[in-house]
């Protein structure tokens, strides 16, 4: 595990991260790094240090070296029209076989097999995450893998050192991966989310705490309904005061009463079709938080019944605020459609000469393009798609990192789709003619001299 500073710049060593020193140490590699007047011994050291610090330099040298594997993968490009040609048998010519070529053999690069040396590294989940560009260092991958937001064929993995096998689909949470790749919050921005989340943990506690009180309540009226018996002497008792007191017959239980109010509160609330204003809805709450408070006090004993025409006098004004302000609107609506209905006709005809039109307010509209409504309507829709939050945890609307298109590549091995954050590990990385499919920095030799360095400690 590293230690002290991680991009250093005096004594350099590469990494698998976005950081812009690692970009410049990367911009200033030689092509032969190691000095080779030194030592056998000093030489191979020197190459396995430097390679082994860009390669799974968050893993221990003894895991490491338990996946350590002389075996090479490698594949050998053959043509369709020459093996048809002659079916192979110029591969075996000198070798007693007679075959006579003609004009001169084709220049076949060769093929790098030092460079698959680290190969096994590539099947790591967390080195994989990071090849699939969702996160930008193969530290943060082992974050995300830790933390428990990436999955392994629809499982949640958690071993960041899990291998993968060929056909193996991993994915990770989407809100995770723009954070990751995405530009950091300012500190502005950072204290602006804060004060955000401050308020909206204060909210939902409020929330939680009306609902189980609500709940608390409900549970004690169900708890306090009256048995038969008492239906019984209540009906009778109702019935040789009816003739005395017939305004009360419908307050005899005030809990039932205070329960319809605020059913037909909740009501109003949750019906969208009503078009409540921010203050309309505002009141009805505090309406709300008034029948709880008396529905309390009832089941105190303290509630006094007189307070029930106060509360149904209050909603009454409550109702006829809401249907005075939807009438008004509605009447407003259809005289401004009148208007301007009644205003386009003549306009059509005589102002269709002119570049600008006029809007009811009398001001002047410039003429708008086709392209200028293109650009628009772009720019519109990407606002929707993209959109400025202040919650997330990234910088908004979302943009790539800093200096990550000099690190947006997707190896061969590895099929992406960054729609979904998903990925599937097709096949082993393997070395052809001139190219090898491990990713890295080095040059051939520098792998050459790692690799005798663990082959000789096996």
């Amino acid at each position: 595990m590293r230690k002290g500073h991680v991009h250093s710049i005096k004594r350099a060593k590469l990494r698998q991260s976005w950081n812009k020193y690692n970009l410049y140490n990367i911009s200033r590699l030689t092509a032969h790094p190691i000095n080779y007047s030194k030592t056998f011994f000093q030489q191979k050291w020197k190459a396995k240090s430097l390679t082994r610090a860009y390669h799974g330099e968050q893993i221990r040298e003894k895991q490491w070296e338990r996946m350590f594997t002389s075996r090479l993968n490698s594949v050998v490009p053959m043509s369709a029209d020459t093996l048809a040609r002659r079916d192979g048998s110029d591969l075996a010519a000198g070798r007693g076989s007679g075959l006579e070529m003609k004009g001169r053999p084709p220049q076949v690069a060769k093929t790098p097999y030092m460079q698959m040396l680290y190969a096994p590294m590539e099947r790591r989940l967390d080195t994989a995450i990071f090849r699939a560009l969702f996160a930008s260092s193969v530290r943060q991958a082992r974050q995300l893998v830790v933390h428990g937001d990436v999955k392994v064929n629809g499982k949640k993995m958690i071993y960041p050192g899990y291998l993968l096998n060929p056909g193996d689909m991993f994915q990770v949470e989407p809100d995770r991966v723009m954070f990751a790749t995405g530009t950091p919050k300012d500190r502005y921005e950072r204290k602006t989310t804060r004060r955000l989340r401050r308020q909206l943990r204060k909210k939902t506690a409020a929330t939680e705490a009306t609902e189980s009180a609500s709940e608390t309540l409900a549970e004690e009226a169900e708890a306090e309904q009256p048995t038969s018996d008492e239906v019984r002497d209540r009906e009778a008792v109702k019935s040789t005061d009816n003739t005395s007191q017939p305004d009360t017959k419908s307050k005899a239980d005030p809990k039932k009463h205070l329960k319809t109010l605020l059913t037909q509160a909740r009501g109003l609330l949750a019906d969208p079709k009503d078009g409540l204003t921010a203050k309309r809805k505002q009141n009805l709450r505090g309406f709300q938080q008034l029948i709880r408070r008396a529905m309390s006090q009832a089941g105190a004993g303290k509630f006094d019944i007189s307070q029930i025409d106060n509360l149904d006098s209050q909603l009454d004004i409550i109702l006829s605020k809401i249907a005075s302000s939807s009438s008004s609107s509605s009447s407003s609506s259809s005289s401004s459609s009148r208007s301007t209905s009644v205003s386009t006709a003549p306009s059509s005809s005589g102002s269709a000469k002119s570049s600008s039109s006029t809007d009811p307010r009398g001001l002047s509209v410039p003429h708008v393009s086709a392209a200028e409504r293109r650009m628009l309507a772009a720019a519109l829709k990407e606002s929707q798609e993209n959109p400025v939050d202040p919650t997330k945890p990234y910088a908004t609307p979302w943009r790539p990192r800093d200096y990550m298109s000099a690190f947006a590549f997707i190896p061969r091995y590895l099929e992406v789709n960054q729609n979904v954050c998903s990925a599937v590990y097709i096949r082993h990385p393997v070395a052809r003619p001139g190219a090898a499919e491990v990713p890295t920095p080095f040059a051939h030799g520098e792998h050459q001299l790692a690799f005798v360095w663990y082959l000789r400690r096996r």
